[in-house]
């Protein structure tokens, strides 16, 4: 089965710190025992300040999570090379692919998608073969496209957050992970707007 890029429909917010530009000011305060100068609009005024002098450690008190669903393992291998997040994925070393989806990307041509859906029906038939000759999914899966849909859950640090999503967020970056990040990005800017209002997409 194809799966259409619908990214905004497959990031979810599953957890994220309670107010966190509170938290992030608490403890950036500590660092300046400059906890007197807290008021009603100061986090926005002392996270900007944080941010412009590059002192982002107090941002990785807040963190979020999300799962992304229907996406590629192409994705999913560009995003886990961030290392400071914790990461729990859909396993192929466990899970059937019996019936796998994947991911069409929107660069093929109309006329090349027949093709390309073919190839996906070869690849189906590979590993229902390799299964049905005994092998264990963990090595049938090496015949496994990277077209092939996964989910993963993501959980980070607001200072992770704020690198993935200028990283990604390029017009540089592959279709698939910048459009995961655009909508990362949209979640979390209404939850935490001025850890991220200097952040925007392409």
């Amino acid at each position: 089965m194809s799966i259409s890029p619908k990214i905004a429909d497959d990031v979810h917010l599953l957890a994220i710190t309670p107010e966190p530009e509170k938290v992030i000011e608490e403890a950036g305060r500590t660092c300046y025992l400059s906890f007197d100068k807290i008021g009603a609009d100061s986090a926005h005024t002392f996270i900007k300040r944080l941010i412009q002098l590059g002192h982002e450690s107090p941002l990785e008190h807040a963190y979020a999570t999300f799962r992304i669903q229907h996406c590629s393992r192409a994705m999913t291998h560009q995003l886990v090379r961030h290392r400071l997040m914790a990461v729990s994925q859909q396993s192929q070393r466990y899970v059937n692919e019996d019936q796998f989806e994947h991911v069409t990307p929107p660069t093929i041509s109309e006329g090349d998608l027949d093709d390309y859906h073919n190839d996906m029906r070869r690849i189906q038939e590979m590993y229902d073969k390799w299964r049905q000759r005994g092998l264990r999914k963990e090595d049938a899966r090496y015949v496994l496209p990277n077209a092939c849909t996964s989910e993963i859950v993501v959980s980070a640090n607001f200072r992770e957050w704020r690198h993935i999503l200028k990283t990604r967020l390029s017009p540089k970056a592959q279709w698939e992970i910048r459009g995961v990040c655009e909508k990362i990005l949209e979640i979390l800017s209404p939850k935490a707007p001025h850890c991220f209002e200097d952040i925007t997409a392409g």
